[in-house]
């Protein structure tokens, strides 16, 4: 399997390939993906694309469910923390 590298808050990341957004989150020791409205911490919760808590800005697309997506070479992931 390949490497391939995203980055992650402006900061590079190397991940395997096949690797979910979620899942390179969590290797980059991210604690939060967003926060709720009343400001609490949020990330993967269900990891199949349901309860939408791990939603992250992608490429510049808000709102993206990162345990659904797959890491791509060069892609943008903002976190809200």
């Amino acid at each position: 399997m390949t490497d391939l590298t995203i980055r992650v808050n402006g900061r590079p990341l190397r991940v395997p390939t096949g690797l979910t957004v979620a899942a390179a989150l969590a290797m980059a020791d991210v604690p939060a993906f967003r926060r709720s409205v009343h400001g609490q911490p949020r990330s993967a919760l269900c990891g199949m694309g349901i309860c939408a808590e791990c939603r992250v800005t992608i490429d510049g697309l808000a709102h993206q469910r990162s345990c659904v997506v797959l890491c791509r070479e060069a892609m943008e992931v903002v976190t809200d923390d």
